[in-house]
């Protein structure tokens, strides 16, 4: 037994917080007035990132004092942390993950050595060589930050290729390895656009790639030789509220620019054999038509909601003249196609069935076979970069019991063979329980709610509930090992799929937007009381959580009914809503403003926004203990708004809980891609909800640990 084992919390050590000047500072909008007495926080350098030495003398020393009160404030929970960060890190799931089989016959794979942080990938021949191409702990030496993503061979199979962000700010450069001559070139410097941000030509000869314009917005297509030379301009978006990415169609034959916003898009297509030649719009942009292609079979795919298709039809097009030939998926309300994987032999389309996923395969004739899973709730995804002319289509499968396994389907018969899977150490699925239920939100609505408990537990728990809604993004029933650890000590974890998110199609995206957005946060309130009133909760000892649009969804809650949580977690929570969304330079404003309304412009939107953004509506109430997590760097939901949440709770609230700001000097929106700087910052988050809910450690003795 570790000494965490008789760890038992006393009060909140009696540590003065700062104190932020309240400096009133008038805005008059719209015909409205608000003060924002701590605008002075927010700090934009005219050029570079941010870093506490370029930060004013007055932020810095605030700043400085609020990352010296959160560790006086946290400092006696060490012995908890430890505990948890013990547990996690003896029991990491060792994962080799199969990435990708290449027609060539290379097996693609990453793996987190035993003892290290970071991945390392490599790829295994027919003949059973091995080559290493990657190792991110190599990469990240050195760096305060490291985190690289899109990770992805070329074609041909002679390059590797991935982005990765050094800074902290999303700011991105790409790396191409030779994996002939062992040659490494950096082929963009920087202010490369990650996360669907390049992709080789059909002919492996050039990359095509987005730059970040000086707000941040990916703004440019070029086009770069992968052997060297000067890139070539091949799109440029003039609209900020355009998002851009960039990757092949499945057989090789185009290569797909798709510029959406929440509700437009449009599709340009550069073929194979005119790798130089300007993009060709599929269609037109039409502001409330979304629409992706891909290919299969001689013919184009469009996946639309055009027409009235809010849960998205599958069309076939002509590729010479780009006419519908036929309707493959037609629109079935509330069954939201969600993605779609074309092979030669069948097409792969995942789909949500009263909320659940489940995979489909459609063969050329048009039969399907739907493969489902026998389980209360699961998450599945389809691998990236599969070969068109693969036999069997690879998806994750998972549940917050099952940790993730790599299924190969037989695109044939259905059937199901493990390719791979992850095994935390001595976890056993059996000794878990997953359940899909659902929670009456005033309206009437059923919002859907799955929990994890420990299959022995009894009564009342302890219970963090976390959720997102925001986006049209799905909150997956993923595995999570911080959740199993935390299960073990004595808590229910719980996901609540409030509105705002895609769970139940576009229309429960849609009832969590704009004037609709306060919704999502009844509905998380909902989903915290039904679980009381079914005995899986305990009154008073609910924490909640929630990361980005969910710290705005777990802290309007807090506002709505304080009394309600035992203490809130906030991972870099947008809580300065009015004030940001009000920045017409802030790079994600005007690609938001379908989901939240536009403040500059409209009144009406003025007034709903102002109605539910948490900085604006903190009360004089008894607010429970606030952790909100800020990155220095962070361009997306700047360190300032966390910062103001907590100085105005602090003047506000009543009841003498502490509210903590934790700001990592060296991370932007996202951390440090290096489990352990994860497995500590869970479990500082799960030592605070202990404290918050009031259980010792380890609860029911060391048998559990």
């Amino acid at each position: 037994m570790s000494s965490a084992a008789s760890f038992r919390p006393a009060a909140w050590p009696a540590t003065a917080p700062p104190v932020a000047p309240r400096e009133p500072h008038e805005i008059r909008q719209l015909g409205r007035v608000r003060t924002d007495a701590y605008a002075w926080m927010r700090f934009v350098p005219a050029a570079g990132t941010r870093t506490l030495d370029t930060l004013p003398p007055r932020l810095r020393a605030h700043l400085a004092a609020e990352m010296r009160y959160a560790r006086d404030v946290l400092g006696p929970l060490e012995p908890a942390v430890r505990w948890f960060y013990e547990r996690l890190a003896g029991g990491a799931p060792e994962v080799r993950e199969p990435l990708s089989d290449s027609p060539a016959g290379w097996r693609y794979h990453a793996a987190v050595p035993e003892g290290g942080a970071h991945r390392v990938f490599a790829r295994t021949g027919v003949d059973g060589r091995t080559q290493r191409l990657l190792d991110e702990a190599a990469r990240a030496g050195g760096h305060a930050y490291y985190r690289a993503t899109d990770h992805q061979p070329s074609p041909d199979d002679r390059y590797f290729a991935w982005a990765e962000d050094v800074v902290g700010d999303d700011r991105h450069r790409i790396c191409v390895l030779d994996t002939e001559s062992g040659a490494l070139r950096t082929l963009v410097a920087s202010d490369a656009f990650g996360y669907g941000g390049f992709a080789f030509s059909p002919s492996s000869r050039y990359l095509f790639w987005i730059w970040r314009d000086a707000h941040s917005r990916p703004a440019r297509l070029y086009r770069s030789p992968v052997e060297g030379g000067e890139p070539v301009l091949v799109h440029e978006e003039r609209d900020p509220a355009i998002f851009m990415r960039v990757a092949r169609t499945a057989a090789g034959r185009f290569v797909a620019l798709t510029l959406a916003g929440p509700d437009t898009g449009e599709v340009r297509l550069i073929a194979a054999d005119a790798e130089t030649e300007p993009p060709r719009p599929v269609r037109p942009r039409r502001r409330g038509v979304r629409y992706e292609v891909d290919e299969w079979n001689g013919a184009l795919l469009m996946l639309t909601d055009a027409d009235g298709a809010f849960d998205r039809k599958l069309l076939r097009l002509d590729p010479a003249t780009l006419a519908v030939r036929d309707e493959l998926v037609p629109h079935r309300p509330g069954v939201p196609v969600v993605a779609v994987r074309p092979f030669a032999e069948a097409l792969a389309r995942l789909e949500r069935v009263d909320g659940l996923l489940r995979l489909v395969l459609m063969h050329p004739d048009g039969r399907e076979t739907p493969i489902g899973f026998d389980e209360p709730a699961c998450s599945l995804e389809l691998a990236a970069s599969q070969p068109y002319g693969a036999k069997r289509v690879r998806i994750t499968h998972q549940t917050p019991a099952s940790p993730p396994r790599w299924l190969d389907v037989d695109l044939a018969s259905g059937r199901c063979e493990e390719a791979g899977r992850a095994d935390p150490r001595g976890f056993d699925p059996a000794a878990y329980r997953v359940e899909r239920l659902e929670a009456r939100a005033p309206d009437g609505e059923m919002v859907p709610v799955t929990v994890l408990s420990r299959r022995d537990a009894r009564g009342p728990q302890p219970l963090l509930l976390t959720g997102y809604g925001a986006y049209g993004i799905a909150r997956e029933p993923d595995f999570s090992w911080p959740a199993a650890v935390l299960v073990d000590a004595g808590f229910r974890h719980a996901i609540a799929h409030v509105r705002g998110g895609s769970e139940k199609g576009a229309r429960w995206y849609q009832g969590g937007c704009r004037e609709r957005k306060r919704n999502s946060m009844t509905d998380f309130i909902a989903c915290a009381r039904h679980l009381v009133e079914i005995g899986y909760a305990a009154p008073g000892r609910i924490v909640a959580h929630g990361v980005s649009a969910g710290g705005l969804l777990v802290c309007g809650a807090m506002n709505e009914a304080p009394e309600l949580w035992a203490g809130v977690i906030a991972q870099v929570p947008f809580v300065d809503m009015l004030n940001t969304m009000s920045d017409a330079g802030h790079p994600l404003v005007p690609l938001l403003r379908p989901d939240w309304g536009d403040p500059l412009a409209d009144p009406a939107a003025y007034d709903w926004i102002a109605a539910i953004s948490p900085c604006e509506n903190v009360g004089r109430a008894a607010y429970p203990p606030l952790l909100c997590t800020a990155g220095l760097k962070d361009d997306r939901v700047p360190y300032w708004e966390p910062a103001k949440l907590v100085a105005n709770v602090r003047h506000r609230g009543t009841g003498g809980n502490p509210a903590i700001l934790v700001l990592d000097p060296d991370s932007g929106h996202q951390g440090s891609d290096d489990r352990d700087r994860a497995f500590a910052q869970a479990a500082l988050f799960w030592a605070y909800a202990c404290r918050c809910a009031g259980v010792p450690l380890p609860p029911g003795g060391a048998d559990r640990a």
